[in-house]
């Protein structure tokens, strides 16, 4: 299993420019290493669109304890 989860950040659609500039900059500052972070248009014309940022984060350590069970009944160690 990896210890990396993929992270999703909705930013409202009803911000003026500069604040949707500041959000992604202080996003920007808190993404971990390598965090291959993309940047995309979401929705549609009914539901409405968004900005959602997407990105690799280390899981925590208490997502990684919630898979310890899995992994070792995957190594036959249960």
């Amino acid at each position: 299993m990896s210890s990396f989860v993929k992270e999703f950040v909705k930013i409202d659609d009803r911000t003026t420019l500069d604040d949707a500039i500041d959000v992604l900059m202080e996003l920007r500052r808190a993404l971990p290493e390598g965090a291959n972070a993309e940047l995309r248009m979401r929705g549609d014309d009914i539901f409405g669109r968004h900005l959602s940022l997407c990105y690799m984060r280390p899981k925590a350590v208490e997502e990684r304890a919630t898979e310890l069970p899995y992994r070792l009944a995957a190594r036959g160690m249960s």
